[in-house]
């Protein structure tokens, strides 16, 4: 039984696909900066592989849940950070079965469960970094790893946000 946190960080992917461990390639860098960069109390920094069920079992009752995956759209711009929130009703829509993930079911299908369940974050906010490379082997991409360190110190940010809020210092978004 995991403990009881107020924030989960979840980095999905698979290290042995290139861009597709940027996930797991920000938990890491967290992990490592912990001594010199605190994170707030009762943060959980989780590497998943973007199975629904151990999601679920991390983000349940989590007062924020940042969840960062990589995306491999059409045309993409390797390095390219996106954020998003879940909208006012908590839905995001799947990106049906054309979708280019390395993952058998996605974000979406796990949320789409959670509800279901009753199981979701109080908050959530998701990360996408583009990639460029999905290839079996282990590396990101120069762009890719360029964007890790960034990346981490948003996490950082909104995480001390999340926590001074909790505490009734700052207001969220």
């Amino acid at each position: 039984m995991k403990p009881p946190v107020d924030s989960a960080v979840i980095g999905i992917g698979n290290e042995f696909r290139r861009d597709d461990g940027v996930g797991w390639a920000v938990v890491a860098l967290l992990r490592e900066r912990v001594h010199q960069r605190p994170l707030p109390s009762g943060t959980a920094l989780v590497q998943s592989d973007g199975d629904p069920v151990r999601l679920i079992e991390w983000w349940e009752d989590a007062g924020l849940a940042i969840v960062v995956d990589a995306c491999f759209p059409p045309s993409p711009h390797p390095g390219r950070t996106h954020r998003w929130c879940a909208v006012p009703d908590g839905t995001l829509r799947s990106a049906g079965p054309g979708r280019n993930s390395t993952h058998g079911l996605g974000l979406a299908e796990a949320l789409c469960l959670g509800d279901a369940l009753g199981r979701r974050p109080r908050r959530l906010v998701v990360y996408v970094v583009e990639g460029a490379d999905r290839s079996l082997g282990v590396g990101l991409s120069p762009a890719v790893a360029c964007a890790v360190p960034r990346l981490a110190r948003r996490i950082e940010m909104e995480l001390a946000q999340h926590s001074a809020a909790s505490a009734g210092g700052w207001p969220t978004e």
